[in-house]
């Protein structure tokens, strides 16, 4: 494991309250009682805690942080369970706040599972404004990718470019920036066309841009899988997680003992930070 931290970049929390979440349920929490930012605010006024919905899979840490600043994440890596590639092993956001007087040790503030759909940093309020795939995409546009056994045939009839994927690896056909319906309508004659030959082989997909997917898109080319989105007027980091690497070291979530501590700690220069811990893997515990 390096224990060397790297920079992932930056957000802000202009209302006062950072959140780290489950990309997967962030805009399920306005459907399943109070907004995010309510729950997160009374989190942490109390200095900070885990939320979660009892009967659902959303959970999240909210924790105070300052207001006027921005404020920068980080992380260690180790090498992944499923392919060596570099993952994500403590997560560092810092708050702006010092380290209060009198504190000798970190505050734990519960444990998170490693959502399938990724993880979010940001502002409890910007979070609110959170678009998942129910919802429309603000800019209108959706990408449109294909694949399969024939692909190269509806290349040849259709075109497209080859849309990047995480590791430079050769992606699907498709096309980036469609107008919804103009992507829904292509998606529909690529759908007739290989219907009238049985077993033609191609699938499609059409993937509006809402925030749900426009994190993972904006992290593409970054080693880590981390993307820099705007959410709510607010810069928000999504941290994608490799679907392989997921399978292997964190499947079945907390459900089988995959949640990890987050704690709040005093950082070189009395300052406070938020951290997520995942410790190495254990293929004999495992």
């Amino acid at each position: 494991m390096s224990g060397t931290f790297v920079d992932l970049g930056f957000v802000t929390a202009p209302s006062g309250v950072v959140v780290l979440g489950m990309v997967s349920w962030l805009d399920a929490w306005r459907e399943l009682g109070e907004p995010l930012s309510v729950r997160a605010g009374a989190a942490a006024k109390a200095g900070g805690g885990h939320l979660r919905e009892a009967e659902w899979e959303c959970e999240a840490v909210a924790v105070p942080a300052a207001a006027d600043r921005p404020l920068a994440v980080r992380a260690t890596t180790e090498p992944s369970a499923f392919d060596e590639e570099p993952t994500v092993a403590t997560l560092e956001v810092e708050l702006g706040l010092p380290w209060p007087e009198g504190v000798d040790s970190p505050v734990l503030l519960g444990d998170l599972p490693v959502d399938r759909g990724g993880m979010a940093v940001g502002d409890a309020v910007g979070l609110d404004a959170w678009t998942g795939l129910e919802d429309e995409p603000a800019d209108g546009l959706a990408d449109l990718s294909y694949w399969g056994r024939y692909a190269e045939d509806a290349h040849a009839r259709f075109g497209g470019e080859r849309i990047p994927q995480p590791g430079g690896v050769e992606g699907p056909y498709g096309w980036l920036d469609l107008p919804v319906a103009e992507a829904l309508a292509l998606e529909a004659e690529i759908s007739a066309w290989r219907g009238r030959r049985s077993g033609r082989g191609v699938a499609t997909s059409v993937e509006p841009h809402v925030d749900y997917f426009t994190f993972r898109r904006a992290g593409v080319h970054h080693p880590l899988r981390v993307g820099a989105i705007e959410v709510g007027g607010c810069p928000v980091l999504g941290i994608d997680w490799c679907q392989g690497d997921h399978s292997v070291r964190h499947h079945g979530g907390r459900d089988w003992g995959q949640a990890f501590p987050v704690t709040l700690e005093a950082d070189a220069a009395g300052g406070t930070v938020l951290r997520w811990t995942i410790p190495p893997y254990d293929a004999e515990e495992d």
